[in-house]
């Protein structure tokens, strides 16, 4: 069980508030009733000390300001609760992951009320002295501008997500600097054991250790884990890229440490920017959720290009079934991955083979991303005041929220991940595959 209480230091309203003629959650009961299908399901404590809800649960929701009840008025759903808890108006203690896997089976997932509970709705406010204009939102919600996954508006969106501190980063991930899933295989006995185990699967998905000195392209290639790990343990010739600046500039400086500037080269550079360059395989690991269902096709055929004949792409992405917009409503769509996309691994393999490319192999690491975020989280908490010294208190709490709830996804099945092995086979079909998963388990 993970407990937490987050030191909380931004409410707008001091707590205890100057108190109505009846306690907050006199005032608010009916409306909470009318939210939650079964009765409150946990325990949330309001701004005058007043509660709601059980006793005993796994932890307890705090609601320190009116100003939290505000927000909702005026963003009713995901977006006015994202809002509360990264000002710190809404504050969350106990088990982190059950308190937000009760709340999530308990309520509704849009919060806006119909016609016979708005009049009940605004008598409420109007008592707490609540209503008036809109609270400012907080600055760290992202606004990218211009057209959706264009190029300079997918460089906004990288920059929000990954140019906030390396710092931050490595107290979070921890010394392999990997921010996607890892592999627990028989053995394995720390987190970066099992991300260089994920390396090592996909080098070996794309044959590396079958071709020495194969020229790797690494798209989205993050901090370097990868490329250094293909140059070191199979003597690769890689090419990574990304749109992030923090991370070009410490993957590079990663490279030069480990004497690996003659074999992995780091640029600065959008995928579609390249052109004449081939190569023998392509990873893209943990990018293609920036890429957009609308751009999926001309990705892959971009890349099919990018590879010689009986080259091989593996592509390693959280996906959902029938897919899903991380919307601009959304928790994860303001604060997070602004413009991501999780795309139905049954429509990215479709996808690959309209491309050209033959899908060969598909598997899911869906356990192993749970165990993935649980081991971030563990090291965010450990690592507490650090953190929110690099990056301030809210952008920490906005990292712990959505690494645990998406390791609640992971666990529940609501969300998934994949990696799809796709060939681009030679001119007579010629595949180079082996004859079965053996050569990479």
């Amino acid at each position: 069980m993970v407990s937490f209480r987050i030191p909380t230091t931004e409410v707008n309203t001091p707590w205890p508030a100057r108190r109505a003629k009846r306690s907050a959650a006199t005032i608010l009961s009916p409306i909470f009733d009318s939210l939650f299908r079964k009765g409150v399901p946990i325990r949330f404590i309001f701004w005058d000390h007043s509660t709601l809800g059980p006793e005993g649960g796994p932890g307890t929701v705090m609601v320190r300001s009116s100003d939290a009840i505000r927000r909702l008025l005026w963003a009713p759903g995901e977006l006015g609760i994202a809002r509360a808890y990264v000002t710190g108006e809404l504050e969350l203690s106990g088990d982190l992951f059950a308190v937000l896997r009760t709340l999530h089976h308990a309520g509704p997932t849009d919060l806006r009320v119909g016609a016979p509970h708005l009049l009940k709705v605004l008598r409420s406010a109007r008592e707490l002295k609540l209503l008036g204009r809109p609270l400012v939102p907080p600055p760290e919600e992202a606004s990218p501008r211009g057209k959706r996954h264009s190029n300079s508006r997918d460089a906004q969106a990288i920059s929000h997500h990954y140019d906030i501190s390396n710092g931050f980063y490595r107290l979070v991930l921890g010394p392999s600097m990997t921010y996607s899933c890892a592999r627990f295989v028989k053995g394995t006995t720390s987190l970066d054991d099992a991300q260089s185990a994920k390396h090592d699967l996909v080098c070996r998905k794309l044959g590396l250790h079958e071709h020495a000195g194969a020229r790797l392209l690494d798209v989205g290639c993050g901090w370097g884990s990868l490329a250094m790990h293909a140059a070191t343990h199979y003597g690769a010739q890689v090419v990574g890229i990304t749109l992030s600046s923090e991370q070009a500039a410490l993957a590079g400086q990663r490279i030069e440490d480990a004497g690996l500037s003659g074999s992995v080269s780091i640029r600065l550079q959008d995928y579609r920017d390249l052109r004449e360059e081939r190569f023998d395989v392509i990873s893209s690991i943990g990018m293609f959720e920036h890429v957009g269902a609308e751009r999926m096709a001309r990705y892959f055929e971009q890349l099919f290009g990018l590879l010689n004949e009986s080259g091989r792409l593996l592509n390693h992405a959280i996906s959902s079934v029938g897919g899903s917009r991380m919307g601009r409503n959304s928790f994860i769509g303001r604060y997070v991955f602004p413009d991501g996309e999780l795309i139905d691994v049954g429509q990215v393999t479709l996808a690959m083979e309209n491309a050209g490319f033959e899908a060969r192999d598909v598997e899911s690491l869906r356990e192993h991303y749970s165990r993935t975020l649980h081991a971030w989280v563990d090291n965010l908490q450990a690592n507490w005041e650090q953190a929110v010294a690099e990056v301030g208190v809210r952008r920490a709490r906005i990292w712990l929220l959505y690494m645990a709830a998406s390791a609640n996804g992971f666990d529940e099945g609501g969300i998934s991940i994949h990696q799809v092995l796709a060939v681009k086979p030679g001119a007579f079909g010629e595949s180079k595959m082996p004859a079965s998963r053996i050569e990479w388990e």
